[in-house]
């Protein structure tokens, strides 16, 4: 295929769009170096722990890692069906979810270098994880690659933004930072995820406006959103349940029902959102995108 114009000779950029302002926030608090982080407290600490708190962290990272792999290895149709439509100012800044794949780069060289996790730690991933890492996030996105039409891109970003990102990492995030915070354990790993969580509201941001653009150019296509989000819940909350399920007395003092009412907390938050959508025009999604984007609240 070959191109008729180019957008930056013939419009410009229009800046004020929200994937420019999520752009311009990569460019400033994306850049970071999995490198740079002192493991060296987080070494000491680990040699403190007992086997089931060694057992749950590696539970957590094992599903992390994969997660952030799966991202790395299923993103690009999405990059590509929205170059084809021609939106350059999403492209641009879609193109800074790949250079996150150091984010798998962080946690595979904590599990090497702290953890010294050797071992294969696909045993971790129960059903409901298989069901969404394994076949739900691949198939959602690879589907893009023949039929990019607003259907099969709301399946995309519901599966990838909404859920894994909106639900099951944030819930994750709060598992790590309620293990280790309040007992000030592992200083570079709760840096590593601070850093990373930045990074996922940026996304999580930018799917509430894909989703939130493409339900008010094709408002017919509300009842699959919520049926694709509805879908997904259950696998989500069943991961949690999977995680808690290997323990008679959970590590760190971590109790389940406060897990599950997070994760459905965010769910609720992101359906929330993407609700007030129907009977929007572009315009005002546009201005509550901005508004989301300029409190820091994804």
């Amino acid at each position: 295929m070959s191109h008729t114009s180019f957008a930056t000779t013939t419009r410009g950029l229009n800046r004020d769009l929200p994937p420019m302002r999520l752009y311009e926030k990569a460019k400033k608090l994306g850049i970071w170096n999995p490198s740079d982080i002192d493991f060296s407290k987080d070494k000491q600490d680990w040699s403190r722990f007992t086997d089931e708190e060694k057992d749950l962290c590696l539970l957590l990272l094992s599903m992390f890692v994969a997660g952030e792999e799966a991202v790395t290895l299923d993103l690009l149709p999405l990059i590509q069906a929205i170059a084809q439509e021609g939106r350059l100012e999403e492209e641009m800044f879609l193109t800074t979810f790949l250079f996150e794949a150091k984010h798998t780069d962080f946690f595979r060289r904590f599990m090497d270098e702290v953890a010294e996790a050797g071992v294969d730690l696909s045993r971790y991933h129960g059903d409901n994880y298989h069901q969404l890492f394994y076949e739900s996030l691949p198939s959602a996105l690879n589907a893009l690659r023949t039929d990019a039409s607003p259907a099969n891109q709301i399946a995309a970003s519901v599966t990838y933004n909404m859920v894994v990102e909106g639900v099951l990492a944030e819930t994750g995030y709060q598992a790590f930072f309620t293990m280790l915070e309040r007992n000030d354990l592992m200083p570079g790993l709760r840096k590593g995820i601070s850093l990373l969580k930045q990074d996922e509201s940026r996304h999580i941001a930018y799917g509430v406006y894909l989703l939130s653009r493409l339900i008010a150019e094709h408002p017919q296509e509300w009842d699959n959103l919520q049926m694709q989000m509805n879908m997904l819940l259950p696998s989500a909350i069943g991961v949690i349940g999977d995680a808690f399920a290997r323990y008679k007395v959970v590590p760190f003092g971590l109790v389940e029902e406060d897990f599950v009412n997070y994760a459905m907390s965010q769910f609720s938050k992101r359906f929330e959102r993407l609700e007030k959508a129907k009977g929007q025009s572009l315009d005002e999604i546009n201005r509550a995108t901005k508004q989301i984007i300029e409190s820091g609240d994804s």
